[in-house]
């Protein structure tokens, strides 16, 4: 996601509590963060669900954007984590409903190679973050979300060095995760 200038006007606008300016960014954003959900999720209602709750948490929280990176850069983290999130409980969902309904939609894994696929990753990376939660934020933001180092660094607030030890290491975990067939 890289927006133009107009729209890094409007987020540090927003940021300072113009509702005009927000309600603008929301709706110049949306498109831009439905596509960045979909990398994650393989179901499009399910990357609807999470481009809004990830709107949802713009809007909440942009107070919290401080301008000293770019918008699009805090946004990709935030869409990220509302993508993992959702992610999560659609998961959570599906197992307390497996004995109550009959699955309403095909399983990915068995109808498209490449929604397969995803899921598979998701379910790495989940595993990744329960067991060495520091690592999954570098990985997300360049391998998903696709930003430089330099712009993960400054968005973790982590020396440069480490940002590339930890994405390393992450994407090593995810490896042995997937297994041979991810090879």
């Amino acid at each position: 996601m890289a927006f133009d200038e107009r729209t890094e006007e409007l987020a540090v606008k927003a940021a300072q509590g113009d509702q005009t300016a927000l309600n603008e960014l929301l709706r110049k954003i949306e498109p831009d963060v439905l596509r960045h959900s979909s990398r994650f999720l393989p179901c499009r209602q399910d990357a609807e669900e999470a481009c809004q709750d990830a709107l949802l948490q713009v809007a909440r929280n942009i107070h919290r954007f401080e301008g000293r990176s770019r918008f699009s850069t805090w946004l990709h983290v935030v869409v990220a984590n509302s993508a993992r999130s959702t992610y999560r409980s659609l998961k959570r969902r599906s197992v307390e409903q497996a004995g109550e309904l009959p699955q309403q939609r095909p399983d990915p894994r068995r109808t498209s190679v490449i929604a397969g696929s995803r899921v598979d990753i998701l379910d790495a990376m989940e595993d990744l973050e329960a067991r060495k939660p520091d690592l999954i934020q570098a990985l997300v933001l360049r391998d998903v979300s696709q930003l430089e180092y330099a712009e993960i660094a400054e968005q973790l607030k982590l020396p440069l060095g480490t940002v590339k030890s930890r994405i390393h290491e992450a994407r090593k975990q995810v490896r042995q995760t997937l297994g041979d067939s991810y090879t």
